[in-house]
């Protein structure tokens, strides 16, 4: 038995289902979600898409409870590298989903950048770098939204870097970080999407570990991550062909990063999220049960 992991608290999440949107017919229905997600031996969820869970807090605090689930962080998308003209839209936004988050005692908001390559059918929508200016409205931007969600809503703000936004490599994340206050803006490390673009998440938790405020834990096959690389294949065909898998069968090995993250002394939530849209219904419930497992034997 691994060292017991007594500062990480493991959930899981609709992504783990296959769920990439509030409404999809090719989706697992919420309430199965809901069931499944607590039958595999998850406490913990985030709201996922918001829209696909019940938006009114009572009725969503009823369907939690009845299940002894609780909710950890909802998420939102922001595209503020293009500058204060997208400030009202993405309050909006983060408004509806950050009222609800804090309706359900979670104390986190995911914060994910906008796409460069369209996720479907993988259309370049804007260059894959920022200029020096979009890199400062990206960082005023973030820290604003730091601020004013704390300020407004008794919540921190984590931003995740993902595969195709502007916040990906090693070199773009650590860029990030050096330029926003540790203060106000804090990393949702996602150990899958990071070795997609290169990176190594241990060597990150040791060298900026006060900035890690939450963790996703993924995997992704070597393998089939080489040939989406050398395809120059979008995020959404690689998850279609499988790139992101099970666990333990791909990288990051997830003990390392789990007993890194431990090191750093502080409570933090390690989130499983395994892309899969589309799936079939019946394949993700198994998948987190053996998942749920494999944490238990790594002492989380």
């Amino acid at each position: 038995m691994a060292n017991a992991l007594d500062r990480i608290r493991v959930g899981s999440a609709p992504d783990s289902w296959g769920v990439w949107f509030p409404d999809d017919p090719r989706q697992v229905p919420w309430e199965r979600f809901l069931d499944e997600v607590a039958t595999a031996g998850y406490d913990w969820i985030e709201l996922g898409p918001y829209g696909y869970l019940p938006t009114d807090p009572a009725r969503l605090a009823d369907e939690l409870a009845r299940r002894d689930l609780k909710v950890s962080a909802g998420t939102v998308f922001t595209g503020l590298h293009r500058g204060p003209g997208v400030w009202e839209s993405t309050w909006e936004h983060v408004g509806q989903v950050a009222e609800l988050t804090r309706a359900m005692g979670a104390r986190h908001l995911v914060v994910i950048p906008s796409f460069w390559r369209d996720d479907k059918t993988a259309e370049i929508l804007e260059p894959p770098e920022l200029t020096s200016a979009q890199w400062t409205h990206l960082t005023r931007g973030m820290e604003r939204l730091g601020r004013e969600v704390r300020e407004t809503y008794g919540l921190d703000i984590v931003v995740h870097p993902h595969a195709d936004t502007h916040i990906d490599t090693e070199e773009h994340v650590e860029r990030f970080l050096d330029s926003t206050d540790s203060g106000l803006v804090s990393l949702c490390l996602d150990t899958g999407h990071y070795a997609y673009c290169g990176g190594d998440s241990v060597k990150l938790i040791e060298t900026y570990g006060e900035r890690i405020g939450y963790l996703h834990l993924k995997q992704v096959d070597p393998e089939i991550l080489a040939d989406v690389v050398a395809g120059g294949v979008a995020f959404g065909p690689a998850v279609q062909r499988g790139v992101m898998c099970e666990p333990p069968a791909g990288v990051p090995e997830l003990e390392p990063v789990l007993a890194a993250a431990q090191r750093l002394g502080t409570e933090l939530f390690a989130i499983v999220e395994q892309d899969m849209y589309p799936c079939e219904p019946d394949r993700p419930l198994p998948i987190a049960e053996r998942t749920r497992r494999f944490l238990r034997s790594c002492g989380a």
